[in-house]
């Protein structure tokens, strides 16, 4: 079965609006084990409208039309009728129908009417030349309930797609998607198991999917062959990231957590802020990025930064201590840095971070080298490196694990007084 999307709007095709609707669509079908084979988009004018339906529904099973189904004239798309439903709709709500809302009454003769139950612009499905079109609003929340509630079944009963499916999701850090590919290569992958990858700084998020009961059978065995391939790039395979992975790992410890930031500068907090229940377990989150801050909040020594300087391991150790035992948390990390793009040095490259972890007895701290990567990026994949010490600490795993394409520069493990 070959499925293509057709974004319409001039306003996506000029790039004014980022096409965030397309890049879902395509997950989402990843998720329920269909490709995506082509995603064309094209603007308001009819005779391009027309051209393309003609073109891929010659070719295409099914077309996912997304934009198009408004109320303004630039809306060309619909064609023909259901004036009562949209008068109920707005009556519903108390309010009386605009004239220009009259035009989304109208669908094309043939067609069968697409329930839109968060929108006033209803969908409909109509066959053209071998595909069935299936024409959405533009608007993202519309168009996620409709292709949830109308269009998946929609395929799932026209094509006889009923069989029992499994999807297996794996979050890694230090790999790129090629690398990952080409690992798994030396794996025979079972009958009915399918792998999709989705690359997200800083994660690239590996997809195993199984249709049929024999499949399904198959996929634990395989899962973790994958898992045993990759080795410690798997950072979790129940969340979607590895923030929300630490930070449920967090609140089931019962542990406090203070975080001290130099170059990611807040970006490590905010990640776990992100989920609620995070007040359970931060304490604090001090963004520290000039030395007068090191010393005067997280008690820093001017003797350290002078003699060992602000990115170095002695400086991330005293701040991860210092913003332990301000607020006598349990747990605290730290971050230094050199985010690039200048500032580097050859004995301190840009893209040199330095991360630790520390309890009430020990401090583990590590100076990884990210390289080639923008100041974005490198703080991004700082990140991602800090909440993996700790999830992996809470896991009573080793902190500190050799990650490929991530090379440690040095590390230590102290004792604290």
């Amino acid at each position: 079965m070959k499925i293509e999307l057709i974004c319409t709007g001039e306003e996506v095709l000029s790039g004014q609006i980022i096409d965030t609707n397309a890049a879902w669509f395509a997950n989402t079908l990843m998720n329920e084990g269909l490709e995506l084979h082509r995603k064309t988009t094209v603007g308001d004018r009819m005779e391009d409208l027309v051209t393309i339906f003609h073109e891929r529904s010659q070719q295409a099973d099914v077309i996912l039309v997304n934009g198009g189904l408004g109320p303004t004239s630039d809306d060309l798309s619909a064609d023909e009728g259901w004036k009562e439903h949209l008068e109920s709709w707005y009556e519903k709500r108390g309010r009386k129908m605009p004239q220009s809302n009259y035009k989304q009454c109208l669908l094309p003769l043939g067609a069968v009417l697409v329930d839109n139950p968060v929108g006033s612009a209803p969908g409909f499905r109509i066959k053209l030349n071998q595909a069935w079109l299936f024409f959405t609003p533009g608007v993202p929340s519309e168009l996620k309930r409709m292709v949830d509630e109308q269009f998946l079944p929609f395929i799932n009963e026209s094509f006889g797609m009923t069989e029992a499916t499994r999807l297996q999701k794996l979050v890694t850090i230090g790999h790129g998607e090629s690398t990952i590919a080409d690992q798994l290569n030396i794996l025979e992958t079972p009958e009915g198991i399918t792998l999709g990858y989705r690359p997200s700084a800083p994660h690239v998020e590996i997809k195993i999917f199984a249709r049929g009961d024999k499949a399904i059978a198959a996929m634990p065995t395989y899962v973790d062959q994958v898992k045993s391939i990759l080795g410690t790039a798997v950072v979790t395979d129940s969340f979607p990231s590895i923030a929300e992975a630490t930070h449920t790992l967090l609140k089931a410890s019962g542990k406090t957590l203070s975080i001290a930031e130099s170059c990611t500068g807040g970006m490590l907090t905010s990640q776990l802020v992100e989920f609620p229940g995070s007040s359970d377990y931060l304490l604090q989150g001090l963004v520290t990025y000039a030395n007068e801050a090191k010393e005067k909040i997280l008690g820093v020594s001017q003797a350290t930064l002078e003699e060992h300087g602000a990115v170095s391991l002695e400086t991330a150790i005293e701040m991860a201590t210092g913003a332990r035992t301000s607020l006598d948390s349990d747990l605290a990390l730290s971050t230094t840095g050199i985010a690039g793009p200048d500032g580097g040095t050859d004995e301190k490259p840009v893209g040199m971070v330095v991360i630790a972890l520390s309890d009430s007895t020990t401090c583990w701290v590590q100076a990884i080298k990210l390289a080639n990567r923008n100041r974005n990026l490198v703080r991004v994949m700082s990140c991602a490196v800090a909440l993996d010490m700790l999830r992996r600490y809470l896991l009573n795993e080793k902190p500190i694990v050799d990650y490929p394409f991530i090379p440690r520069m040095d590390d230590k493990i102290i004792t604290l007084d």
